[in-house]
């Protein structure tokens, strides 16, 4: 993005990482530095404050991020941030940061694509409830499948460790497998959408998950290939 009439384009920094020792070593905060240094080279911009937070991605109350967005709005300035996960785990959260940063909206450099402004804000906002819906339906057909088995007479829990017999350790293993295809089901289409979008490799599809903003398997924000290859085989399967 060119510089305007009015100048370069202005950016407030935003950089997080979840432990002291990351923060006292500067583990994940160079790659975000780097990646920052890049974004507003290329854009022709000038970082005209940066923020930084050790804190967990878990939690809200991130003071360090409350004076990043108070600067965007003072500044007319626009937030970026080196990826989407350095920011939110949970699309209210996004909303409320995206809602919160003022006419410069949030840049995020993993989504380049998404320009700043209120275009790039009705985006953020979108892939926010895109990712809202994906977990809500997660999570329905997870419980779906868990019903599902409890009609068949599955003793629902841990019935391997309840019951300790081989039935019950199969049919606990059923169970986990019905909930692992359902979510799969869930994901598959944006695996193929992905490699629709010129991802080839396990590793480009997971970062394009990540980047999507779908849900990581055990809660988790980051994809891993591993994980991707599982989704896939489970549908083949």
């Amino acid at each position: 993005m060119p510089a305007g009439p009015a100048g370069p384009v202005r950016f407030v920094a935003y950089y997080r990482v979840s432990t002291e020792r990351q923060g006292r070593s500067g583990l994940g905060l160079d790659a975000q530095r780097e990646a920052v240094a890049r974004h507003v080279a290329a854009a022709g911009g000038e970082v005209v404050a940066d923020f930084q937070e050790v804190e967990s991605g878990k939690r809200n109350d991130r003071p360090q991020l409350a004076a990043a967005l108070a600067a965007c709005r003072a500044q007319r300035a626009t937030l970026l941030i080196a990826k989407l996960d350095r920011l939110a785990r949970n699309a209210r959260f996004l909303l409320g940061v995206v809602e919160g940063s003022g006419e410069g909206g949030v840049v995020f450099c993993d989504l380049p694509t998404v320009p700043p402004g209120p275009v790039g804000k009705f985006l953020v906002t979108q892939m926010a409830a895109v990712a809202e819906l994906e977990a809500g339906l997660i999570s329905q057909r997870t419980r779906a499948a868990l019903a599902a088995a409890k009609a068949r007479g599955v003793k629902l829990g841990n019935p391997c460790l309840r019951a300790g017999t081989p039935e019950a350790a199969r049919a606990a293993t059923a169970v986990r497998a019905d909930a692992s295809r359902a979510r799969a089901a869930d994901v598959l289409p944006y695996v193929e959408a992905a490699r629709s979008a010129g991802c080839k490799t396990l590793r480009e599809v997971a970062a394009a998950l990540t980047a999507r903003g779908v849900p990581a398997p055990a809660g988790g924000r980051a994809w891993h290939p591993m994980q991707v290859k599982r989704v896939v085989d489970a549908c083949r399967g």
